[in-house]
């Protein structure tokens, strides 16, 4: 059941907490924050949050809440609690700090409870899954796609190192978050992709069981995929006192960057209105997948089809997908060399 006195406090446009507040020592009014109390009223049961609605809106806490869009919260089952899209590690950051700035115990509570949630979605194998309980589809690979994994992880290191509010949450959750973050580590050592008995990057799905590469939507091939990758080397640099495996990780996933690194061209809009990669002598580009043995750019289209040359897919898929990007540019002139320096060149 969701947060019904949440929802009620929503409608009415008043937090409970204030009811009380006028009883409170020195009858000092309690803060709230009007998007930390939307974000009570689309919590579900199981503590997590979807990104869309049961009929597939896109969940926005701009949004007034209207009758309308209330019933389509309560219709919104559990199983479309999820941490694609950043949702529920975005809810829990948000309410972690709202409770800061407030001191609201609701928001506190909501952000526990989707720790709760987190924890119970990590597999023994340290991943998660993209969805959770819903195991249909791709939805049960372990995710590492649009940083969903990572920002699971994230969560947790900052709970471990009492970080961006999180020294708030009750101290029980610390060894708890400290074993979660372990066993998301070695996932991540254990899933980075060898060629040859060399290191490179990571794929952005795995098999939940084999932890084997694993292809996502028609147009995502099971591949080395660079966003993601980034993200996770991002996230391997934050660990304190970092293992050898661990920098060993790092350093491998920059080099393979380094190596395969397109100079002077840039995915953009051509002249006829379609896009392509075109000249631009100061421009550094990857591809957003690379063919797991071959490194070589590789693309996919809705009928399941996987072409070396974007130019061969469809004119939809090639102008509504990132196929291009400049993902590891500051990684490599900024992050990776500043890292290095903090840990022993």
């Amino acid at each position: 059941m969701k947060h019904v006195l949440s929802l009620l406090v929503a409608i009415a446009g008043i937090g409970l907490s204030s009811c009380a507040t006028a009883q409170n020592v020195n009858k000092t009014e309690v803060k709230t924050d009007s998007i930390a109390d939307k974000m009570l009223v689309y919590q579900l049961g199981n503590g997590g949050w979807p990104k869309q609605l049961q009929d597939k809106s896109v969940v926005k806490y701009e949004y007034p809440l209207t009758a309308d869009l209330l019933e389509k919260i309560r219709s919104t089952t559990e199983l479309h609690a999820t941490i694609d899209n950043k949702a529920t590690t975005r809810e829990i950051n948000a309410l972690v700090l709202a409770y800061k700035n407030t001191g609201k115990q609701a928001y506190l509570q909501a952000a526990e409870k989707g720790i709760d949630y987190l924890l119970r979605a990590q597999y023994a194998n340290g991943g998660w899954p993209q969805y959770y309980p819903d195991k249909s589809s791709y939805r049960a690979e372990v995710t590492y796609n649009d940083d969903a994994m990572v920002n699971a992880l994230t969560v947790m290191l900052n709970i471990v190192y009492q970080t961006n509010g999180f020294e708030a949450v009750n101290v029980k959750y610390q060894k708890k978050a400290d074993e979660a973050v372990k066993k998301g580590l070695e996932c991540i050592l254990k899933t980075q992709v060898y060629q040859n008995e060399k290191p490179t990057i990571w794929a952005a799905q795995y098999d939940e069981n084999t932890l084997k590469p694993a292809k996502a939507r028609a147009f995502e091939p099971a591949s080395l995929s660079t966003g993601e990758s980034v993200g996770i080397v991002r996230f391997l640099m934050k660990i304190k006192n970092p293992s050898v495996q661990i920098k060993e990780a790092i350093t491998n996933a920059v080099n393979w960057f380094e190596s395969t690194k397109i100079v002077g061209y840039k995915f953009s809009k051509l002249a006829n209105g379609d896009k392509g990669l075109v000249a631009d002598a100061d421009a550094i580009s990857w591809a957003r997948f690379y063919d797991l043995k071959t490194n070589q750019p590789i693309f996919g289209d809705r009928d399941n089809s996987i072409k070396s040359n974007v130019a061969d897919i469809s004119f939809e898929r090639r102008n509504g997908y990132a196929w291009y990007g400049t993902f590891a540019q500051n990684l490599l002139d900024k992050e990776y060399p500043k890292w290095l320096k903090a840990n022993g060149g």
